[in-house]
């Protein structure tokens, strides 16, 4: 195992096992990509589709729904700290930051279910119209990728506070890192899309 570390290279570019699980993560981002298009294209077709129900123009609340872009976004950039906190070998500041990352996606998460539980008591729920299936599935899609991502993300923290940053450990925090900002760059789409073009449309 020793001959195939390549020390030259960033910690978790280090190992060949290491390399070829990053190359299968980006393939998989890839199909993350095809699922959020589906959906994407699904709340296209569906968006204008009410049903005599509320309209988004009677649902979304600009002011909470900037509160979550911020938070989601913000941890965007403390994700990338803790990146560069592991690229200064600094355990203590991966982990502090990576820390950081997850309360404010755990704030993300909780003002999105406080915003779906206010909706559905307006009467907006998935049965509602075809625009609300499809707005909920979407978004709801994304949430519980966010929700999985803290969990995952959790503990790969508990693996570095016990193992220490090793070519295994950095590996798993820079596939996470690559998977939270894909997360985050949905969002814009969403945020653009979904909220800010019907809004001001």
């Amino acid at each position: 195992m020793s001959a195939n570390v390549n020390t030259s290279l960033p910690l978790e570019y280090q190992t060949e096992q290491s390399r070829l699980n990053i190359l299968g993560f980006w393939i998989f981002l890839g199909a993350e990509i095809v699922l959020f298009a589906t959906l994407f294209a699904t709340y296209s077709v569906l968006k204008a589709r009410y049903a005599g129900g509320p309209t988004p123009n009677d649902l979304f609340e600009i002011k909470g729904i900037l509160t979550e872009t911020i938070l989601l976004l913000t941890s965007s950039f403390t994700c990338g700290l803790a990146i560069f906190e592991m690229r200064r070998n600094n355990r203590n500041g991966l982990v502090a930051w990576m820390i950081v990352t997850l309360l404010l996606g755990a704030g993300f998460v909780f003002m999105e279910i406080t915003e779906f539980i206010n909706y559905v008591h307006e009467g907006a729920t998935m049965q509602t119209s075809a625009f609300l299936s499809s707005f909920f599935v979407l978004l709801g899609t994304h949430g519980l990728h966010v929700s999985m991502g803290i969990g995952w993300a959790t503990m790969i923290i508990i693996q570095l506070i016990r193992r220490g940053l090793t070519p295994t450990t950095a590996r798993k925090t820079f596939i996470i890192g690559l998977y939270w900002h894909f997360l985050d760059v949905v969002w814009i789409f969403i945020f653009t899309f979904v909220y800010l073009a019907r809004m001001v449309g």
